[in-house]
């Protein structure tokens, strides 16, 4: 039996792409979503700081506004960011599954592992980064992060004018229902495959993999992991960013 030991093979490589494309028209006028400020400090850059606190992700590709190029990347020029990541503005798209397709395109050879992340969730910890990512080293091609619903949910019959009262057709079984965050993670060829299969309308990435009968798995997700949508999710994300503060000494 020979003494000399085989390497170990090379680690999984992680990226996060960052869809910020987006207009957020449900916080009213302004600036696009992603660039709004929390703490005097933009969104996107809250979300890009929670992808590259983990030490596992390499690269982190920010899909900008297609005239926001520019903008975006002096933005991440003038904030600190860890320095063992490297970061890339790209382009986006007229939908957020364009725009996650063009981010996936500018991504090197070696990368294994590919982290879809909302700009609108900027407050992730690292801890449910870190779990996502290694759910999927450990095999599971999707990995999604999930809360229990603490409401119970009514699935309805849509009114023709918005409004209007709708019938309530079933009451699904809450125990067995998840709201869905991101980070969402991937196998780097799953994730392609998804891409160039699906032409559905998609509310995120997960589903396009369902779609291809790839076993999605959940992990735990985190409260503070909420998606900024509404002016009042401004107001929640400014206190947990307080809190934070306070508990950190700073």
């Amino acid at each position: 039996m020979s003494d000399v030991s085989l390497p170990s093979p090379p680690e999984a490589r992680t990226a996060v792409v960052i869809p910020a494309a987006g207009r957020g028209v449900r916080l009213g006028p302004g600036a696009p979503k992603a660039l709004r400020a929390l703490n005097g400090t933009p969104m996107l850059i809250h979300a890009v700081r929670a992808m590259a606190a983990s030490r596992a992700v390499s690269l982190v590709v920010v899909v900008a506004p297609p005239d926001g190029t520019a903008e975006v990347k002096t933005l991440l020029d003038a904030h600190a960011l860890p320095e063992r990541t490297d970061f890339v503005v790209v382009p986006g798209g007229d939908s957020r599954q364009e725009s996650v397709k063009y981010g996936l395109d500018a991504l090197p050879p070696d990368i294994d592992i590919v982290l879809v992340h909302d700009a609108a969730r900027p407050l992730v910890p690292v801890d449910t980064v870190d779990a996502v990512i290694e759910a999927v080293r450990d095999g599971a091609p999707a990995v999604v992060p999930a809360l229990p619903l603490a409401d119970t949910v009514k699935e309805v019959e849509p009114a023709a004018v918005a409004g209007e009262p709708e019938p309530v057709v079933a009451t699904p079984e809450r125990a067995r229902l998840r709201a869905v965050q991101t980070p969402q993670g991937f196998d780097r060829e799953t994730l392609l495959r998804a891409h160039e299969t699906v032409t559905d309308d998609v509310t995120d990435d997960a589903s396009m993999a369902e779609q291809l009968g790839v076993r999605v798995v959940v992990v735990p997700g985190h409260e503070e992991a909420f998606k900024v949508t509404r002016p009042l999710d401004l107001v929640l994300a400014e206190a947990v960013l307080a809190r934070r503060r306070l508990n950190d000494g700073f």
